[in-house]
């Protein structure tokens, strides 16, 4: 049963405002893990937040909740004013763009990009036609991602490759200006080069539109130099949230520091890349 639900006001410039949240799986047995441990962050407009941590220190989870793939099982989301904590997924979603590791997700394979991004701008894809209007805009718009994908309007999303589909995805949870962007390490499962491409791409887009945006990343280097503000994760809570002009001193060294000053452990996590 939910708890702590009453209604409080947030700031004008706060996007996203998670208040003591919490959420534990398999309550009550010998199977228990709490995922996120009475968490609270604000969100102001325009942040680009990098956030990392190691397996198992509730990234993912944070994004499902704010998400709303799960209610909470305490504490209160707000997103630009609104309370959702208990607003289904789908509503959501209309205002919460989502990337995720697979390239897979996201899109519509057996459809072609120019139906994908029908989709995106709500217009029925398949479904509905695709006037001559629509066809400039499309091709316009994703020629900006500099991949040709223009010349292959007509082409199913499902033959491109990882790096083209994810560049495609970014740009259609973007398509409609969402309030909040999330980032759930995006470009893990990609090459490092056709990593970078996708990482400079998401930087240009955000920062273009002035998107409020959360980025889960394993790679160190990534998480001081995107964005303005750094937060760091462990077991459910966060350890360190930094921005400014303290942030922009700190060296992949010294998160690592950081993480065994605040945790009492060292970050040992293969998936990790401190360059």
């Amino acid at each position: 049963m939910a708890e702590n639900r009453e209604t409080k006001t947030t700031g004008t410039n706060i996007m996203l405002e998670a208040d003591s949240i919490t959420k534990t799986f398999n309550p009550d047995t010998v199977d228990a893990k709490k995922a996120l441990d009475n968490l609270s962050i604000k969100v102001k407009k325009g942040d680009f937040i990098s956030i990392i941590g190691a397996n198992g220190a509730g990234k993912s989870t944070l994004f499902n909740a704010i998400a709303g793939s799960f209610i909470t099982d305490s504490g209160k989301l707000v997103l630009d004013g609104e309370d959702i904590t208990l607003l289904p997924e789908y509503k959501r979603a209309k205002q919460i763009g989502r990337l995720f590791q697979d390239p897979l997700r996201g899109t519509a394979p057996g459809m072609t990009i120019e139906e994908n991004l029908a989709l995106a701008a709500g217009h029925g894809g398949w479904l509905s036609h695709i006037n001559n209007a629509d066809r400039k805009a499309f091709r316009e718009k994703v020629s900006q991602l500099g991949m040709g994908l223009e010349d292959r309007m007509n082409q199913q999303v499902g033959l491109l490759s990882g790096g083209q589909r994810q560049a495609l995805t970014l740009f259609m949870a973007t398509y409609s200006m969402p309030k909040l962007l999330l980032l759930d390490e995006h470009t893990a499962a990609l090459d490092p080069g056709t990593a970078e491409k996708v990482l400079k791409i998401t930087k240009e887009i955000v920062e273009e539109n002035g998107l409020t945006c959360l980025m889960i990343t394993h790679n160190m280097q990534s998480a001081l130099e995107l964005g303005n503000r750094t937060i760091m994760m462990h077991h459910g809570r966060i350890i360190m949230d930094t921005e400014g002009e303290e942030r922009s001193k700190l060296t992949v060294s010294d998160l690592l520091k950081r993480f065994k000053q605040l945790s009492g452990e060292e970050l040992d996590n293969d998936r990790m890349l401190l360059i």
